[in-house]
């Protein structure tokens, strides 16, 4: 086994340092906080999904923490989760619970969105438009675990860098970062008159990050070849709009990677293109790094 494909194995049970990574600025620190909320490959024994493992790794953002592995070298920090989005999804709200997956009713009220109509809540219902995760339905108790044992240590670790940056600059910049499948037009059922970008940067159309960030990051990437898309399809979900207040100087920019750029989808295993987009992102961590002391 390579290191590549070791590194893409998913593993039955927690991570053995818990429910997140924390990469601490290793050059003087800047306000530069970034977090990838679906890399994790860690999944709970208590899952009991009724489809095999590889199938649910299908809603996995792999690598993504990998890929970005330089933001900690230039000054930023960086938070990955270790259990799997499938498994409970740190990028939603908590009221973004699908009814329908409960054998008792929630006891405070729930506020489902689309993607949890699609099967894509807080906790997922689907892997796909036809196959159902689970053969049962879950009990309070244990989606209420899952949000103890998980979602919170995520949220308060994430929250805790946010503020302790904003605190001692006046500023923050906050890079959601994930990967999407090469047919998530078809996925979220959209009629798309072209092809998907290499990168979606999502900002809420405008209202979760200063825009100088955002087209430093578009013409970086593209000046490499890439092609770059705005809010489409993602404009970013929980995360972005509850840290991005611009107006502030807390900016929130969600970037989105398209997955075959870096590794083979159905096995998860890095392919030709992973050393060059890990470059790539190395370099352009080192222009945002250069952006944001510029304005501190």
């Amino acid at each position: 086994m390579t290191m590549f494909q070791a590194q893409s194995a998913a593993v039955q049970g927690d991570a053995p340092h818990g429910p997140f990574t924390l990469a601490l600025p290793e050059a003087d620190a800047l306000p530069l906080v970034c977090d990838s909320p679906h890399s994790g490959t860690y999944y709970p024994v208590d899952f009991n999904a009724a489809v095999p493992l590889q199938r649910l790794r299908g809603g996995e953002d792999t690598h993504i923490d990998t890929l970005w592995s330089a933001i900690p070298k230039v000054g930023g920090t960086l938070i990955g989760a270790t259990f799997p989005r499938v498994y409970i999804d740190p990028n939603r709200m908590l009221e973004d619970l699908d009814p329908e997956l409960l054998v008792a009713p929630w006891p405070s009220l729930l506020s489902p969105g689309e993607k949890t109509r699609l099967g894509y809540g807080l906790i997922w219902r689907k892997l796909d438009a036809t196959t159902p995760i689970y053969d049962r339905l879950l009990s309070v108790a244990e989606v209420q675990q899952r949000i103890d044992r998980y979602y919170r240590p995520y949220h308060a670790a994430l929250a805790e860098a946010v503020d302790t940056a904003y605190q001692r600059f006046g500023a923050l910049w906050h890079l959601n970062l994930h990967s999407m499948p090469n047919n998530a037009y078809e996925r979220l059922k959209i009629n798309s008159p072209h092809p998907l970008a290499d990168f979606v940067l999502g900002d809420r159309d405008g209202t979760t990050c200063e825009p100088g960030i955002v087209d430093l990051v578009e013409r970086e990437l593209k000046g490499m070849g890439y092609t770059v898309a705005r809010n489409d399809p993602y404009k970013g979900v929980q995360l972005i709009a509850q840290i991005g207040r611009p107006a502030e100087r807390r900016n929130s920019l969600q970037i989105e990677i398209r997955r075959p750029l870096y590794m083979d989808e159905a096995t998860k295993v890095p392919n030709a293109g992973f050393a060059t987009l890990q470059r790539d992102l190395a370099l352009l961590s080192v222009q945002i790094a250069a952006y944001i002391r510029s304005r501190i």
